[in-house]
Protein backbone atom coordinates (compact mmCIF):
# COMPACT_ATOMS: atom_id res chain seq x y z
CA UNK A 1 0.00 0.00 0.00
CA UNK A 2 1.46 3.33 -1.07
CA UNK A 3 1.34 6.45 1.02
CA UNK A 4 -0.62 9.51 0.02
CA UNK A 5 1.55 12.44 -1.07
CA UNK A 6 0.52 16.06 -1.41
CA UNK A 7 1.50 18.13 -4.42
CA UNK A 8 1.05 21.52 -5.93
CA UNK A 9 -1.10 21.44 -9.04
CA UNK A 10 2.02 22.23 -11.09
CA UNK A 11 3.98 19.37 -9.52
CA UNK A 12 1.22 16.83 -10.12
CA UNK A 13 0.85 17.96 -13.73
CA UNK A 14 4.61 17.43 -14.27
CA UNK A 15 4.31 13.87 -12.92
CA UNK A 16 1.35 13.16 -15.20
CA UNK A 17 3.23 14.56 -18.22
CA UNK A 18 6.26 12.39 -17.44
CA UNK A 19 4.03 9.32 -17.07
CA UNK A 20 2.31 10.06 -20.37
CA UNK A 21 5.70 10.55 -22.09
CA UNK A 22 7.01 7.24 -20.76
CA UNK A 23 3.86 5.39 -21.82
CA UNK A 24 3.86 6.80 -25.34
CA UNK A 25 7.31 7.85 -26.53
CA UNK A 26 9.28 5.66 -24.13
CA UNK A 27 7.40 2.48 -24.99
CA UNK A 28 7.54 3.12 -28.74
CA UNK A 29 11.31 3.79 -28.58
CA UNK A 30 11.90 0.53 -26.71
CA UNK A 31 9.67 -1.41 -29.13
CA UNK A 32 11.66 0.01 -32.06
CA UNK A 33 14.98 -0.99 -30.39
CA UNK A 34 13.70 -4.52 -29.79
CA UNK A 35 12.50 -4.81 -33.39
CA UNK A 36 15.85 -3.59 -34.75
CA UNK A 37 17.75 -6.03 -32.54
CA UNK A 38 15.43 -8.90 -33.52
CA UNK A 39 16.12 -8.18 -37.20
CA UNK A 40 19.84 -8.75 -36.64
CA UNK A 41 19.45 -12.50 -36.36
CA UNK A 42 19.91 -15.16 -33.69
CA UNK A 43 18.32 -13.92 -30.41
CA UNK A 44 20.27 -16.36 -28.22
CA UNK A 45 23.54 -14.50 -28.90
CA UNK A 46 22.18 -11.01 -29.49
CA UNK A 47 23.43 -8.59 -26.82
CA UNK A 48 21.48 -5.69 -28.31
CA UNK A 49 18.24 -7.65 -27.97
CA UNK A 50 19.03 -8.53 -24.33
CA UNK A 51 19.87 -4.88 -23.57
CA UNK A 52 16.65 -3.66 -25.19
CA UNK A 53 14.59 -6.20 -23.23
CA UNK A 54 16.32 -5.11 -19.99
CA UNK A 55 15.59 -1.46 -20.83
CA UNK A 56 11.96 -2.41 -21.47
CA UNK A 57 11.74 -4.03 -18.03
CA UNK A 58 13.21 -0.94 -16.36
CA UNK A 59 10.83 1.34 -18.26
CA UNK A 60 7.80 -0.72 -17.25
CA UNK A 61 8.97 -0.69 -13.62
CA UNK A 62 9.32 3.11 -13.72
CA UNK A 63 5.86 3.46 -15.31
CA UNK A 64 4.32 1.25 -12.60
CA UNK A 65 5.98 3.29 -9.85
CA UNK A 66 4.82 6.59 -11.37
CA UNK A 67 1.28 5.24 -11.78
CA UNK A 68 1.24 4.37 -8.08
CA UNK A 69 2.55 7.82 -7.13
CA UNK A 70 0.02 9.62 -9.34
CA UNK A 71 -2.77 7.36 -8.08
CA UNK A 72 -2.00 8.30 -4.47
CA UNK A 73 -1.34 11.98 -5.16
CA UNK A 74 -3.54 14.72 -3.79
CA UNK A 75 -3.45 18.37 -4.78
CA UNK A 76 -3.15 20.73 -1.82
CA UNK A 77 -5.51 23.67 -1.88
CA UNK A 78 -3.46 26.67 -0.79
CA UNK A 79 -6.57 28.26 0.77
CA UNK A 80 -6.72 25.45 3.33
CA UNK A 81 -3.08 25.71 4.47
CA UNK A 82 -2.65 27.00 8.01
CA UNK A 83 0.26 29.48 8.01
CA UNK A 84 0.45 29.63 11.80
CA UNK A 85 2.64 26.52 11.71
CA UNK A 86 4.89 24.81 9.16
CA UNK A 87 3.15 22.24 6.93
CA UNK A 88 3.39 20.82 3.42
CA UNK A 89 3.64 23.67 0.84
CA UNK A 90 4.61 26.20 3.52
CA UNK A 91 7.32 28.67 2.57
CA UNK A 92 9.57 28.93 5.63
CA UNK A 93 12.28 31.46 6.36
CA UNK A 94 14.75 30.04 8.89
CA UNK A 95 17.87 31.39 10.54
CA UNK A 96 20.84 29.24 11.45
CA UNK A 97 21.54 30.21 15.09
CA UNK A 98 25.23 29.29 14.84
CA UNK A 99 26.31 31.29 11.79
CA UNK A 100 23.37 33.70 11.37
CA UNK A 101 22.63 32.60 7.80
CA UNK A 102 19.00 32.85 6.72
CA UNK A 103 17.41 30.55 4.17
CA UNK A 104 13.95 30.26 2.69
CA UNK A 105 12.55 26.87 1.72
CA UNK A 106 9.23 25.59 0.47
CA UNK A 107 8.31 22.18 1.89
CA UNK A 108 7.10 19.81 -0.82
CA UNK A 109 6.72 16.07 -1.49
CA UNK A 110 9.84 14.02 -2.24
CA UNK A 111 9.16 13.93 -5.98
CA UNK A 112 8.86 17.73 -6.20
CA UNK A 113 11.97 18.48 -4.14
CA UNK A 114 14.51 20.68 -5.96
CA UNK A 115 17.12 22.39 -3.81
CA UNK A 116 18.14 24.77 -6.61
CA UNK A 117 14.66 26.28 -6.60
CA UNK A 118 14.40 26.25 -2.80
CA UNK A 119 12.04 23.26 -2.54
CA UNK A 120 12.94 20.67 0.08
CA UNK A 121 11.22 17.41 0.85
CA UNK A 122 9.06 17.05 3.94
CA UNK A 123 10.84 13.70 4.36
CA UNK A 124 14.32 15.32 4.53
CA UNK A 125 15.91 15.89 7.95
CA UNK A 126 15.33 19.66 7.76
CA UNK A 127 11.79 19.19 6.40
CA UNK A 128 10.90 16.77 9.21
CA UNK A 129 12.43 19.10 11.80
CA UNK A 130 10.42 22.09 10.61
CA UNK A 131 6.98 20.46 10.33
CA UNK A 132 4.55 21.70 12.96
CA UNK A 133 6.82 24.51 14.23
CA UNK A 134 5.61 28.09 14.68
CA UNK A 135 7.22 31.49 14.11
CA UNK A 136 9.76 32.24 16.84
CA UNK A 137 10.34 28.59 17.74
CA UNK A 138 13.84 27.17 17.72
CA UNK A 139 14.32 23.63 16.48
CA UNK A 140 17.40 21.40 16.72
CA UNK A 141 17.78 19.32 13.59
CA UNK A 142 20.20 16.46 13.06
CA UNK A 143 21.97 16.98 9.72
CA UNK A 144 25.04 15.17 8.34
CA UNK A 145 27.31 17.82 9.89
CA UNK A 146 25.73 17.37 13.36
CA UNK A 147 22.89 19.06 15.24
CA UNK A 148 22.02 22.54 14.01
CA UNK A 149 19.65 25.03 15.65
CA UNK A 150 17.27 26.93 13.41
CA UNK A 151 14.88 29.71 14.36
CA UNK A 152 11.61 29.92 12.43
CA UNK A 153 11.37 33.54 11.28
CA UNK A 154 8.48 33.53 8.85
CA UNK A 155 5.85 31.17 7.45
CA UNK A 156 3.94 31.99 4.27
CA UNK A 157 2.56 30.42 1.11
Amino acid sequence: MSKISYYTEEGLNKLKEELNHLKTTGRSDIARQIAEARDKGDLSENAEYDAAKDAQGLLEMKIAKLEAVVGNARVMDEKTIDTSKVSVLSKVKIKNKKNGATMTYTLVSEEEADLKSGKISVASPIGKGLLGKKVGEITRIQVPAGKVEFEIQEISL
